[in-house]
């Protein structure tokens, strides 16, 4: 499992995040992603620790703490959700079988 932290200073970086989380227990693996087109951090990270209780300290004392000038959301992460082709809307092709008897 991993923890969500959101709401995080642009400027963070994944050695703050490991200081920080490393307070609670070992830290596994730290992602903060990045925006595709400005490389800039987006905000939110996700921290692996290595169990559940050290996961559950972490998310205990940072939730709603104060950091960088900014109150951290902290929870467990979810799953990621698949995405559908059908998700993303249609270019036409959901009318494609009404229209065939048109020609």
């Amino acid at each position: 499992m991993s923890i969500y932290v959101g709401n995080l200073s642009y400027q963070v970086t994944e050695e703050e995040l490991k200081l920080a989380f490393k307070e609670y227990g070992t830290v596994n693996r730290v992602q903060l992603p990045t925006d595709r087109e400005t490389g800039r951090p987006r905000g939110f990270a996700f921290v692996e620790m290595e169990s559940d209780t050290q996961e559950q300290a972490a998310i205990d004392a940072l939730d709603g703490a104060e950091w960088m000038g900014r109150d951290l959301k902290v929870n467990k992460a979810k799953p990621r959700e698949e995405r559908s082709n059908s998700s993303r809307g249609s270019w036409g092709g959901g009318n494609a079988r009404r229209n065939s008897n048109r020609y």
